[in-house]
């Protein structure tokens, strides 16, 4: 409710004072307060206390209606294509946070759909990927198409994600803060290999401390591999 609905309704509650913001507004208090009610017995103080500065009617929440599910309010098939553009966005958000973007830089994606409905659900909801995942442009391939060079690459269901790199990233800086990385953990690797090649530890340590240095050189060894696929795919930028 908070890091999606609450997100996503920004636009039409700063918007116009129209009958969109006003069914936004609507949705708002009605879920929030019917979330209030559910948590009521479990955090019966705070519940109270936000019921009491939300419309409301009646003294206290704590001798209001427990809340009805209504199955008119279901929508089955809108959920599923929400939770798909959720799945997106979150893709998004985890290739920029890998390839060390700026949180404020905005970018450019593909999005590879196999669906027609989630097509025309992304195509209606832009503002969504802009908002929650600053995104700058998409643009929509054919399933068949060719897929897009030195990009990210995520698969979700109906979806294959790309996120562009080229021109979002500075390479040389980028390239410079893995290499520092690396040095610092080849003194890592050194230190354990260190120890676990010295005689008299192994003889000493007990068990279970040898079985944990060994777990860390392999800990080690396997971010080291990350790190020069990282250089790697960089140098092809």
């Amino acid at each position: 409710f908070c890091d999606w609905y609450i997100e996503t309704a920004k636009g039409r509650l700063y918007g116009a004072h129209n009958a969109d913001r006003q069914v936004t507004q609507y949705v708002l208090v009605y879920v929030l307060t019917r979330i209030m009610a559910l948590l009521h017995p479990f955090m019966p103080f705070i519940t109270e206390h936000l019921w009491q500065h939300l419309p409301h009617s009646g003294e206290t929440l704590a001798r209001a209606p427990w809340p009805a599910a209504d199955e008119r309010l279901r929508f089955p098939e809108e959920q599923e294509q929400m939770e798909r553009i959720m799945d997106a966005i979150k893709a998004v958000r985890n290739m920029r946070a890998e390839a060390n973007v700026a949180p404020n830089r905005m970018c450019h994606i593909r999005i590879v759909v196999h669906r027609d409905d989630l097509k025309k659900c992304i195509e209606t909801h832009e503002e969504y990927f802009e908002k929650l995942g600053h995104v700058e442009k998409i643009v929509l391939l054919a399933a068949d198409g060719t897929k897009p060079e030195n990009a990210l690459a995520a698969v979700v269901t109906g979806m294959e994600v790309y996120l562009e790199l080229k021109g979002l990233i500075d390479t040389a800086k980028e390239r410079e803060r893995i290499e520092k990385a690396k040095a610092a953990l080849e003194k890592e690797i050194a230190r354990t290999s260190g120890k676990l090649n010295n005689k008299g530890f192994l003889a000493k340590a007990p068990e279970d401390v040898v079985a944990k240095e060994k777990e860390k050189l392999a800990e080690f060894k396997e971010k080291m591999k990350s790190f020069d696929e990282r250089l790697r795919f960089l140098a092809d930028l």
